[in-house]
């Protein structure tokens, strides 16, 4: 089994891990105090950023799941 794909895999999971931890999480405090969390709102700048690559640091997570199992199975 090739262990360049096992590494890649966990450097792509300790960066999903770092960037998940990074984003914003959606009412903060303000539901304790009765804000509502019916208001939508865009993300911009580094919020929009930061999901954008939540999105392809999974997509490649998987993939790299993905092959590793068939890299193994055959």
């Amino acid at each position: 089994m090739p262990v360049y794909l096992i590494v890649a895999q966990i450097l792509v999971a300790l960066a999903l891990i770092a960037v998940l931890s990074m984003q914003v999480k959606g009412g903060g405090l303000g539901g304790i105090f009765g804000q509502s969390d019916g208001v939508y709102r865009t993300r911009r700048g580094v919020e929009k950023t930061l999901f954008q690559v939540t999105i392809v640091l999974s997509v490649i997570f998987v993939v790299l799941s993905v092959v590793i199992v068939k890299v193994t199975s055959g």
